[in-house]
């Protein structure tokens, strides 16, 4: 942006819940939003909420500090705090993940006042620390334009707008919507716009804004093809974009020279698709050029683009944690629900993964639990077919998500007012459960997951 350089703060907030644990999160949204502004001339200050390693909390003595993993997951600092009070009923310890209050109010205190202040938000649930950064930024910044995003702020952007107290609610990718909210609040023109530009065209993310820089995230591409009745990807973007595999490979070495990073995660909602042209070209020039470096899949690759060749060239690559979406072993309700896999598409791609050299305890499987009408019966023939297969399920409660195909089903079926309060969404309330699925009986299909 040209004339006077702008001062623009980002804020990563805290996580408030049951529970959380760090499978390599890193805000890698905020961070690309951040070389987008430095593009257009602005100067960035970053505060990590979720910092899980801040010298500032072994001083405080009720903060239970993380554990961290060599390969960048862990578990984050943590703080017993009181439930809101729609959670009341519910019998469980409810907690701040991340840095103290006190923490984050010295640093605000400590940095020049900005001229914008951006806040990104994850999970629709989690908006109580979004709030309360906002609440801190507002007491310290008062009259500062506060601009939140993200997917809280896109999925659930009626209620942002009327409880958050940002003076912005911005929906959908940050890039395109900064643009002309930067014209209105600073009277100036973008020299950098992202709009009918290729993945490939955006800057880096802006890592060297980490606090801890362990491992980097990897974006391949933006979207997904599928439609999935119980997946908001389609509503956060419209339509499915890939990079080029061999540019992301240049990224990959880029952070590897500069800060020695070994550890790397893909974020994707469809890395494998259309594996021969995007993840094959890009598994091979890993290999090529022998990067020393390990790479994890959190979020749930497709199994029906497991080949042979595909399964080696994982393994090869030291695509080192697999894992993937087959959410449910009932065929009626695979294709009810998106028809992305079969169970024959599961069986066929365990045995390339374990002919390529993957043991069974290295491939992950998620199957959803507590979906609207699923009986506690299913979830258990779902389990017995993964492990019959040679793999490990894992099992992930179902979180209703407002706009979803299924949603109608969800509001018909949840006893919480849910259209209403989204910390209702929690799915650690497995909130559609059917009466089948009891708490103990949960227990127990947790248990048949870990029982060899």
């Amino acid at each position: 942006m040209a004339g006077k350089k702008k001062r623009c703060l980002l804020i990563n907030p805290w996580i408030y819940d049951f529970a959380a644990y760090d499978f390599w999160l890193k805000p890698l949204g905020l961070l690309y939003l951040a070389s987008f502004l430095r593009e257009n001339g602005c100067e960035i200050a970053f505060l990590d909420c979720l910092n899980p390693l801040h010298p500032g909390l072994p001083s405080d003595g009720r903060v239970r500090c993380s554990k961290r993993s060599p390969s960048g997951r862990g578990s984050l600092p943590k703080e017993i705090i009181p439930r809101p009070e729609a959670l009341m009923p519910i019998p469980r310890r409810y907690k701040r993940y991340g840095i103290t209050p006190r923490i984050f109010r010295d640093e605000l205190m400590a940095l020049e006042r900005p001229d914008a202040v951006l806040v990104t938000s994850m999970m629709t649930y989690w908006y109580p620390g979004v709030f309360d950064a906002i609440g801190q930024v507002r007491d310290i910044f008062p009259g500062v334009p506060v601009i939140l995003g993200g997917i809280y702020a896109t999925l659930c952007g009626e209620h942002a707008v009327r409880h958050a107290g940002a003076d912005f609610v911005l929906p959908g990718e940050g890039e395109s919507s900064l643009a002309p909210l930067f014209r209105d609040l600073f009277a100036d023109e973008p020299v950098f716009s992202p709009a009918d530009r290729s993945l490939d065209d955006l800057p880096y993310p802006a890592f060297d804004l980490l606090p801890v820089k362990d491992q980097f995230p990897v974006m391949t591409s933006r979207g997904c093809p599928f439609r999935c009745t119980y997946c908001a990807s389609h509503l956060l973007r419209s339509r499915f974009t890939s990079r080029d595999p061999i540019r992301v490979v240049d990224e990959i070495a880029h952070w590897h020279r500069r800060y020695g990073i070994r550890n790397f995660s893909f974020y994707d909602d469809a890395l494998l698709n259309r594996a021969p042209e995007r993840a094959v070209p890009m598994l091979k020039e890993i290999i090529r050029r022998g990067l020393d470096c390990d790479f994890h899949c959190p979020n749930g690759l497709h199994l029906r683009e497991i080949s042979a060749e595909v399964g080696r060239l994982l393994y090869r690559s030291r695509f080192r944690t697999i894992r993937f979406g087959l959410e449910t072993a009932c065929e009626k309700r695979q294709i009810e629900t998106g028809g992305k896999v079969t169970n024959e598409e599961l069986r066929s791609a365990v045995a390339y993964l374990r002919e390529a050299g993957y043991r069974p305890e290295d491939i992950g499987i998620y199957l959803l639990c507590g979906l609207p009408g699923q009986a506690a019966g299913e979830i258990r023939e779902s389990i017995e077919l993964v492990k019959a297969c040679g793999a490990v399920p894992f099992l992930a409660e179902f979180s209703p998500i407002p706009g979803t195909p299924i949603w109608a089903e969800a509001l018909r079926v949840s006893p919480y007012p849910i259209a209403d309060e989204p910390l209702f969404h929690n799915n650690t309330l497995m909130p559609c459960r059917s009466e089948s699925l009891t708490p103990e009986v949960f227990q127990e299909l947790k248990g048949l997951c870990r029982a060899g």
